[in-house]
Formats: structure tokens, sequence, C-alpha cells
């Protein structure tokens, strides 16, 4: 029998394309962020523990706007994410002030975790589907030669903002929806050539079909993560970082992808058809309050979350 997955929340990133601390920005005229929308349809899949990875000086702000209200239905922990918190022989680069990024952001809940766990990012509407299918997995599925994993697929076109690019993790399967590599593209738009990428800051695009499956960062992944996590660490201290010492980051996509590429793991895609909303820049925030507030309006959810 599997253990209780834990629901694990990424929100140490800075917002530096928003311009702030966009995870606690209020979406709702009851005062929700969208966390409580995650955390909302966390519980109704089942998960009954949250780990939130912050910066040790934002662990007031969350502590207040979560322990009384989704704390009081879920049991809540916070790790912290730090600069300093990286092998003993590694010297943090003049003028790093940039997170280590996703993988290392897990790497922070080493010791809080010993079962399998969900990822997610905080400031990402991601929808009830999504939370039931990575929980149904997560409960139904252990590692045996292979490490089971899984992913929420979300169709491309449902996830882009109009007020500038994102990143997306663009997915590509087997017959049987396993993944078979995972490309990070960091500058995806709404073009008049349709959606697109550019490698190059803009000189050239590449087209991408609306219903491509992309990944939103949001895994299902079984306890063997955190010693593959642990495993690779020093390998990307020894190789990115000296390459790129002020931005290269440690990415979940990146190790994922290697280890399906070396055989140790295999990513079930859970395709997911509810649309993302999100607030990548601030002028997201109005078109984000009024999708959160139709989705009350429609009965999905009750007016006050947490009451």
């Amino acid at each position: 029998m599997t253990k209780e997955p834990t629901l694990i929340i990424m929100a140490a990133g800075m917002g530096s394309r928003y311009g702030g601390l966009k995870q606690v920005e209020k979406m709702t005229d009851t005062g929700e962020i969208i966390l409580d929308f995650s955390l909302y349809d966390a519980m109704m899949a089942g998960f009954k523990r949250a780990v939130f990875v912050i910066r040790e000086e934002h662990r007031d702000i969350f502590r207040e706007l979560v322990d009384e209200r989704a704390g009081r239905f879920m049991e809540v922990e916070y790790a912290y994410q730090k600069l300093d918190d990286i092998p003993d022989w590694v010297e943090i680069p003049e003028g790093r002030e940039k997170p280590w990024g996703t993988g290392h952001a897990i790497y922070a809940c080493r010791d809080l975790i010993d079962g399998p766990f969900a990822v997610i990012n905080a400031d990402d509407y991601y929808g009830p589907g999504g939370f039931a299918s990575i929980y149904d997995y997560l409960t139904t599925h252990e590692d045996g030669a292979k490490m089971e994993l899984c992913m929420a697929g979300y169709i491309l076109g449902n996830t882009i903002t109009e007020n500038g690019h994102v990143a997306r993790g663009v997915c590509e399967m087997d017959e049987n929806h396993f993944l078979t590599s995972i490309t990070e593209r960091t500058k995806i738009m709404r073009r008049p050539e349709g959606i697109a990428f550019t490698e190059d800051e803009g000189k050239s695009w590449s087209v991408l079909p609306d219903e491509t499956l992309v990944s939103m960062n949001f895994w299902g992944l079984s306890a063997g993560m955190i010693q593959a996590i642990e495993g690779g660490i020093d390998e990307f201290f020894r190789t990115v970082i000296p390459a790129n010492p002020l931005k290269g980051e440690y990415l979940l996509p990146t190790i994922i992808d290697g280890l399906i590429h070396s055989g140790k793991a295999q990513v079930k895609v859970l395709p997911c058809h509810e649309k993302w909303c999100g607030v990548t820049y601030k002028e997201d925030r109005e078109s984000v309050k009024a999708e959160l507030q139709s989705k009350k309006d429609k009965g999905l959810y009750p007016e006050k979350l947490w009451k």
C-alpha cells in the first residue's frame, strides 16, 4: 500500500516579470489568492498534507495567509529554499541572487518527504481535474524496475497569456502516453502566425500547434525522486553553474528528462483540458480575477473557500 501523497508548493520564485510577490496577491473579493484555489482543489482530491517551499524572509506573509485558512483543513509545513543550501564544496558565485531552480526547491524538502508527492507552482491555477488525476495515480502506483512518475499535461492553447511570453515544457509522448522527452521553451507567445517560440531573442520563431501538450510543472513523483535530485546536484554545480553562474538553474523537467533517457523512470502524461490562468505579468491580474469569480458564479467553488 502506498503512503499518502504530500503536495509540495513551490513559492520561492522572485516574480521578476511580475514585479513583486505575486504568489500572495489577492484575487477575489473575499480575499483569496490563486494558491487558495489550488489548495482547495488538492484537499477535495484527497491530499491531506502540504509543504510550502518559500524564502525564509517571506515566512510571516505565508503563515498569515495559509495557517488560519487552508491550514485548518490540511497539515501544513514549510521548507526554506536558501542560496547557501548547497554542497559543501560549492562557492556561491559573486552577484548570484536568483534561487537555484525548481529541482533545488524539491531538494529543500528532502527532510520532510518520505513518500510520493505532487509538485505545483504557487502562482498557477490548474483546475480540479489535474489534482484528482495526480492523486489517483500516486495512490495506485508504486516504483518497480523504474520510478513510476506522472505529469498533468495541459493543452498549450489553454496556457497562454495575452500579455507577453511564458515558459512551458513541450512534451513528446509514445502511443501509451508515456513521456519520451520534455523540452523547456522559455519564450512562447501568441503571434499573428499562431503560438510560437523563439530561441534567439525574437530573430526567428517556430510555430507550435495549439493542441501541443505542455508541462505546467504539475508533477506526481515517487519518493525515489528525492534521492535522484540529491544525487544529481553535484553534477549541476560542476557543469551548469560554471557556464551560467548568475542564472543557471537546476530544473525539475531537465532532471526528469534525464531519468527517462537513462531508463530509470517512466512518466505517464495525464491529459488535462482545463484552462490555466496565472499572473505572469501585472496585466494578467484583472483577467485572472474575472476568471476565478466566474467559476464561483457557476457554482464550481463556494463563495468563500475556507469557512
